[in-house]
């Protein structure tokens, strides 16, 4: 179950509210202006990313994921405030924050004037982060962003992710997810690995 909120006060409510839910993880996305605090996103500052974390895990009774944002000059120094917050888990990356212009009707394509670039072309920049990230807490990381195929996904876990997503290619192909596990399988029998815990983070 993915958490947002436009303030400390509202994950809190909304992780209180799921407590007795079937819900097996909850990911705090902490991509979401802080209004308190001028807009700043809770993921761009770290003492907000430490402070909402703690928050949010005095309420959740289920492990919490703490969804890391790209939009940072350091995610490492994300990564070890959500660490020390008591994260369970780690996420990563979220979009990139990206603009489209409409040069017929010279004005934003996107209402928001900006909006979240997902999909292969971010998927170097997730590898790179997901790598940094592994080489700086001890937590778990489930990797993503534009994971279109196994070797995408295998690159993530041998950087160090111990779990992938895939998001926007599924709307490409709905059978990608699938696909993806095969060829993680048919990669590990090629390779020698009997378990994809053999892979993670194996590349220094």
């Amino acid at each position: 179950m993915n958490v947002c909120g436009k303030s400390e006060q509202d994950y809190c409510e909304v992780v209180e509210r799921l407590v007795d839910e079937d819900v097996d993880m909850l990911e705090i996305n902490i991509s979401c202006p802080n209004v308190k605090e001028g807009g700043i996103a809770f993921g761009q500052n770290p003492k907000a990313a430490e402070s909402i974390t703690k928050a949010v895990k005095k309420y959740a009774k289920q492990p919490v994921i703490m969804k890391l944002s790209p939009n940072v000059t350091d995610i490492t120094e994300m990564a070890r405030a959500v660490e020390a917050g008591g994260a369970d888990v780690v996420s990563l990356i979220n979009t990139l924050t990206g603009m489209k212009i409409d040069i017929n009707r010279k004005t934003f394509a996107i209402a928001n004037k900006t909006g979240g670039m997902s999909g292969p072309a971010v998927h170097p920049i997730a590898v790179r982060m997901v790598y940094q990230v592994a080489q700086a807490v001890k937590l778990p990381i489930i990797g993503m962003g534009g994971i279109a195929s196994a070797e995408d996904a295998i690159e993530m876990i041998l950087a160090g992710a111990s779990a992938v997503l895939v998001g926007t290619a599924n709307f490409h192909n709905p059978a990608v997810t699938m696909e993806i596990v095969d060829g993680i399988e048919k990669y590990m029998q090629a390779q020698g690995f009997d378990s994809v815990a053999d892979m993670v983070g194996i590349v220094k």
